[in-house]
């Protein structure tokens, strides 16, 4: 689910004296890609160590350490370590908010688009226990990380949710008398209180595939309409 930048060439052959100049524009992309890496590298790193340390505990150096960058290379892409984690945090809400808006387009039914959030959502954390662990349970650590989850991209994760509700609830495939957000903050809710359980037992792989089938049918049955004239 990782982002990256793709470049073309084509044109005709010239001559040696005009080969230069159509070279000399690659190297910026090249650096731009490097620079991404490494900042994708020190959130990688950073997952690792705060996952294994703590994140109070944790020092900047062992990120930098983990990342394979120098201490003070950490603060040209983050200004603090607070500012680390929730740039971890944004980070992944980001990626899958994307992915989101990829994948519910192609799904047919307010039903199937709920589900599929929910598979996406426990997807993404499938196989990384380190990385639940971290958006799980150390972000409850820091009473000003836990205001962050008011970010904007976060809120648009949830906004996302709602309008699927909304979208049901608009064709009758949803019951109309509950508020969108408040099932979108539910079902977050419940997908990370999943992740928790997960991270801090025995993270079986498969585990939360399975629980997002099980989850997903819980909420929706929830949402059927009533049968009753």
């Amino acid at each position: 689910m990782s982002e990256s930048s793709l470049s073309g060439r084509g044109g005709r052959r010239a001559p040696a004296p005009s080969a230069a100049p159509s070279r000399e524009p690659r190297p910026a992309p090249r650096s731009r890609l490097r620079g991404g890496d490494k900042r994708d590298r020190i959130l990688e790193a950073a997952v690792k160590v705060f996952a294994r340390q703590g994140f109070y505990a944790a020092r900047v150096s062992e990120v930098a350490k983990a990342a394979g960058v120098a201490d003070g290379t950490i603060y040209l892409y983050f200004k603090s370590k607070d500012e680390l984690l929730v740039s971890l945090f944004e980070d992944r809400i980001t990626r899958l908010l994307a992915h989101v808006r990829e994948e519910l387009p192609k799904v047919p039914t307010a039903a199937g688009r709920l589900e599929r959030i929910i598979e996406l959502q426990l997807g993404l954390l499938e196989g990384e226990r380190e990385l639940a662990e971290v958006v799980t349970i150390i972000i409850r650590q820091s009473t000003k990380l836990m205001k962050e989850f008011a970010a904007p991209k976060f809120l648009a994760y949830l906004d996302t949710i709602a309008e699927v509700v909304a979208d049901g609830q608009a064709s009758g495939a949803f019951r109309n008398d509950v508020s969108p957000h408040l099932v979108a903050r539910a079902t977050f809710g419940a997908l990370d209180g999943i992740a928790l359980t997960w991270a801090l037992g025995k993270a079986q792989r498969g585990g939360l595939v399975k629980a997002a089938g099980q989850l997903a049918q819980v909420l929706l049955r929830g949402l059927a309409p009533d049968p009753s004239p």
